[in-house]
């Protein structure tokens, strides 16, 4: 959060002027349930759960996206996007369930961390889309990060991170990849995505989630995670609920 924050400061701070005083609690919102909550959420569960996985749990965002929609800012909800829902959410609940052992049932918990994460994604969509229009993706983006970016640093000096850094092996390189994530996985993926939203739908933008899956399975199992069949068989049945629910009119 600290890097991304970092990462977009030059255009927070041209920005930071120009933003009407009643919008900074939309962006403050976006910036803890779009960003700041996320990414302890994702960070717990991962300890403890497959990526690959991770990543099909991720496809929820779609579904809560547009029960937020309907719930807090009026959009419409059909029948079948409701199937689509209940299909969604069973496949959840098929691969949080899944596997054998009391490892696996401590997994389920975990899994509900990602599921948490995507309720607060959809939330944070709609913020964009419906009380933040007309602002530039990049200043969105820039100003919601600025928001939490110093949350996180006052965070971060109660941790043991600099004693780490400087007395564990790889604590370094694992930096170096932290960043990687934090400028393009966070920062510039947050510009595309606040752009996406702002001139599509937020059932569109955060329909991107179909990716996601397929990118983190690729990934998992070229790490060497093990994927049960009863994991495919959520997988797809998530995928289908979010299929569902964006091909429905």
């Amino acid at each position: 959060m600290v890097i991304a924050c970092a990462a977009l400061l030059p255009f927070a701070i041209k920005n930071v002027r120009k933003v009407e005083p009643h919008r900074w609690k939309f962006l403050l919102g976006s910036g803890l349930l779009g960003n700041f909550l996320p990414a302890f959420l994702f960070a717990i569960a991962e300890t403890r759960l497959a990526s690959g996985l991770a990543g099909v749990l991720n496809s929820l965002t779609a579904l809560f996206t547009l029960l937020v929609g309907a719930a807090l800012f009026g959009q419409s909800i059909t029948w079948m996007r409701m199937l689509g829902i209940v299909v969604g959410i069973a496949g959840t609940a098929i691969l949080i369930f899944s596997g054998n052992g009391n490892a696996e049932l401590d997994n389920m918990y975990y899994g509900l961390y990602i599921v948490l994460a995507t309720i607060f994604y959809g939330i944070s969509a709609n913020l964009i889309k419906f009380r933040l229009h007309g602002m530039k993706a990049i200043a969105v983006s820039s100003l919601a990060l600025l928001t939490v970016g110093p949350v996180a640093l006052v965070y971060l000096f109660t941790t043991d991170f600099w004693h780490k850094l400087h007395h564990v092996p790889g604590a370094w390189e694992a930096l170096m990849y932290i960043a990687i994530l934090a400028v393009f996985s966070t920062a510039i993926a947050l510009v595309l995505f606040n752009k996406l939203i702002h001139i599509s739908t937020t059932l569109f933008a955060s329909s991107t989630t179909y990716l996601i899956p397929v990118v983190a399975l690729m990934w998992g199992v070229l790490d060497g995670e093990e994927i049960q069949l009863w994991h495919y068989v959520g997988m797809v049945i998530i995928l289908a609920g979010v299929f569902i629910v964006n091909r429905a009119k």
